[in-house]
């Protein structure tokens, strides 16, 4: 039982990282990334879409993302949702292409975004946390039903400890790379 209590929270933490590693995918370093843009919704023809499923998004140079919608008319519908977006980017259209100077970062603004990573990071601690917390309870229930023994628990305990550990160090580990790369002029 306990085996399957920790390769559960083995799952959703897992899950928790993973959500964690594609929130920073879309943080803006003063590069140009896909990630920056593929999520943004775009209203086409009155339902909200990804970005990636209405248009081809390229990375034209270091600082320059190249947008080219498959449907023409979706051009304006693009350039507002990248605004509306409030990522601080502004598209320029040239014919059916849309591109986006990606400008460099101020310190001062290298300085607001690795405090916002910061704080995503901590939320993302506080999911891999809340996971341990579940299944701490689960496995002091199936002690006290008498399901598991109390050395039983005290192992499975130990054991969710450490693949807590770990992936607070992955955590940390994908934060620390993002905050260097932000910070890399």
């Amino acid at each position: 039982m306990t085996l399957e209590s920790l390769e559960d929270a083995r799952k959703r933490m897992g899950r928790a990282i993973n959500a964690f590693e594609r929130d920073m995918v879309s943080v803006r370093t003063g590069r140009a990334s896909v990630g920056l843009v593929e999520n943004v919704r775009v209203d086409y023809h009155g339902t909200p879409m990804p970005l990636s499923q209405i248009a081809q998004v390229n990375v034209g140079d270091a600082r320059l993302l190249v947008i080219q919608p498959w449907d023409r008319t979706a051009v304006r519908s693009v350039v507002k949702a990248i605004q509306i977006a409030d990522i601080g980017l502004q598209p320029s259209v040239d014919g059916d292409i849309i591109r986006i100077a990606v400008p460099p970062l101020t310190e001062e603004r290298r300085r607001d975004i690795v405090k916002m990573v910061k704080r995503r990071t901590e939320e993302a601690k506080v999911a891999v946390r809340n996971v341990r917390r579940d299944v701490v309870d689960r496995i002091r229930k199936m002690e006290r039903s008498g399901e598991i023994s109390q050395d039983e628990g005290r192992r499975g305990q130990n054991d969710l400890q450490k693949i807590t550990d770990e992936a607070v160090k992955s955590v940390d580990a994908a934060s620390e790379s993002k905050e260097a790369e932000i910070m890399q002029v």
